[in-house]
């Protein structure tokens, strides 16, 4: 990928499409809560560079905050060294176990950040957007947010508590610097009217429209009662509001104050994905933010939602945090990778079950589509000698699936390329999947295949080669979400040596019908989907 992001087509400089998840606090190992959202976002990159597109995907770790310096001391080390063993051993380790791709991966304790930062916000002290004040409330170390009272749930004993972390919230009285954040409700609402698509899904959007409507208060853009963040430029006994220097991460990251060529071919993000829970910050303050500095806003954020174990969103706190490993060990990462898009409507909450997991891998991947390709390759082995066959007998039976192929691309490429549904266009892609098997099984090669008139042989030529042809749009299809069994697929077909490297086909073409070469060398490999082994304990 170019060092600026971008390309020139026609001359034209060409903006990177441009993903970011939100950056994770390091006060503990990653859980599926992380790893759900940095994968939908691995899945859609994939998605655009299978495109033909330019990526830009980045993903990184907030390191700033009480949070994070209370986490230290109770581990008995300092801030950054806390942050440094986690996101060494933990964090960048699982991305890559993972296969995400991504192509930066942000530190906010990076001094290409933390100065960035200070820039921007002396930029707004200058032009009279922050001035100094007083603020007495209730404050989340969890969230790192002051709470509104109405947002508070009591506890039996009438302990107000953080409605997400279901802990005591504190009340801080201290002397902060504020950002005017309510001159610009009107601005937001203004621009929510015109860009409607700017919020999704559209339960979020109302919340946060609901939210603006009902007034902002002024926000607290610094903390004095703690030093552990980026320091104040015009005011060292201040650091700055973790939350304000979490956000300026989007645009630091791709050159902000420092690489104007890398940031106008990236900048804005087209898509931050973040969880629901810290919606409106990217939502309301992100946007007034960029509206203070006159810089272009995001194309879209969207809130998916929590992944629940026993009622209660997963997380360390809520001791419900399950390590991605636990399952990739057992089913496999490409299968990991699968299932909770497949699983949960992205946007929806969605409760994990080992149990489901298990009885979607054995059906749909197993069954469904390991074994097509396991028979495939088995009979054009025993009747073809491993080389593909020429069809020279199409007809309805072979349109229809032709068709079948067709309807799956676009609907997957709309679905998931432009929606984000990643479970309607994962379940598109395996329709298609089941349209194969029926066809197989209608059709019977085993038994055309003992027919050897030249009509008997050039029908189950054809049908196996529509097989085929069938899987080799599949392995396109499904190399966003499944990289590592798509390689294979593509590689059992013998489709490397006639068409090049899996990640060089366009979607655009995935449907395009004709393009195996008969005589393509076809071997049955290791098989896709493995049996399950019992579950561990």
């Amino acid at each position: 990928m170019a060092a600026t992001g971008s390309e020139k087509q026609g001359g034209e400089d060409v903006k990177s499409f441009y993903v970011s998840t939100p950056i994770y606090y390091v006060n503990d190992a990653p859980h599926l809560g992380h790893a759900y959202t940095t994968v939908a976002g691995d899945v859609l990159t994939r998605w655009h560079r299978q495109r033909g597109e330019k990526v830009w995907y980045l993903t990184g770790t907030d390191e700033h905050g009480q949070k994070i310096m209370r986490t230290a001391d109770a581990n008995n080390v300092t801030p950054q060294a806390w942050c440094d063993k986690l996101v060494e051993e933990s964090w960048k380790p699982l991305w890559e176990h993972l296969g995400i791709g991504n192509d930066d991966f942000i530190r906010t304790t990076e001094k290409r950040h933390t100065d960035r930062v200070q820039e921007f916000v002396q930029d707004l002290y200058d032009k009279d957007e922050i001035y100094k004040g007083g603020y007495e409330g209730p404050y989340c170390v969890g969230c790192e947010e002051y709470k509104l009272p109405g947002d508070l749930i009591e506890a039996e004993d009438g302990t107000k508590l953080c409605p997400i972390h279901k802990k005591p919230v504190e009340i801080l009285k201290e002397e902060n610097y504020f950002f005017k954040l309510s001159q610009y409700g009107p601005k937001l609402l203004e621009f929510y009217a015109a860009n409607p698509g700017f919020i999704q899904p559209e339960s979020a959007r109302n919340e946060v429209v609901n939210f603006v409507k009902q007034g902002l208060q002024d926000l607290s853009i610094s903390r004095s009662t703690f030093d552990w963040g980026v320091p104040v430029p015009w005011d060292d006994k201040h650091v700055i509001y973790v939350w304000v220097d979490a956000l300026l991460n989007y645009a630091t990251a791709v050159g902000y104050g420092a690489n104007q060529e890398k940031f106008d071919a990236t900048f804005p993000a087209n898509v931050h994905l973040v969880g629901k829970d810290i919606l409106r910050f990217h939502a309301v303050i992100w946007p007034a933010m960029l509206m203070a500095q006159g810089l272009p806003l995001p194309g879209k954020v969207v809130a998916n939602g929590w992944l629940m174990v026993g009622g209660e969103k997963m997380s360390k706190s809520n001791l419900t945090g399950i390590k991605p490993q636990d399952l990739t060990s057992h089913f496999g990462v490409d299968a990991y990778r699968w299932y909770f898009l497949r699983a949960i409507a992205f946007g929806s909450d969605g409760s994990f079950s080992w149990e489901d997991f298990t009885a979607r891998y054995t059906s749909e991947l197993a069954n469904d589509y390991g074994n097509l390709a396991s028979r495939l390759a088995a009979m054009v082995g025993k009747y073809y000698g491993g080389a593909l066959p020429e069809a020279t007998a199409a007809g309805e039976p072979e349109q229809a699936v032709r068709d079948g192929l067709t309807k799956a691309v676009a609907e997957a490429d709309r679905k998931i390329g432009e929606e984000l549904d990643f479970q309607g266009g994962i379940l598109s892609i395996f329709d298609f999947v089941k349209q194969v098997n029926g066809y197989i099984t209608e059709q019977e090669p085993w038994k055309v295949a003992k027919d050897e008139s030249p009509e008997g042989r050039a029908r189950l030529a054809t049908i196996l080669y529509t097989a085929a042809e069938a899987l080799r749009g599949v392995a396109v299809l499904l190399n966003p979400v499944m990289p590592d069994t798509s390689q294979k697929l593509w590689e059992s077909l013998g489709a490397e040596e006639s068409l090049g490297a899996l990640s060089d086909q366009r979607m655009g073409e995935a449907a395009d019908w004709g393009r195996l070469a008969p005589g393509a060398t076809v071997t049955k490999g290791a098989v896709l989907f493995p049996r399950l082994e019992e579950k561990p304990e």
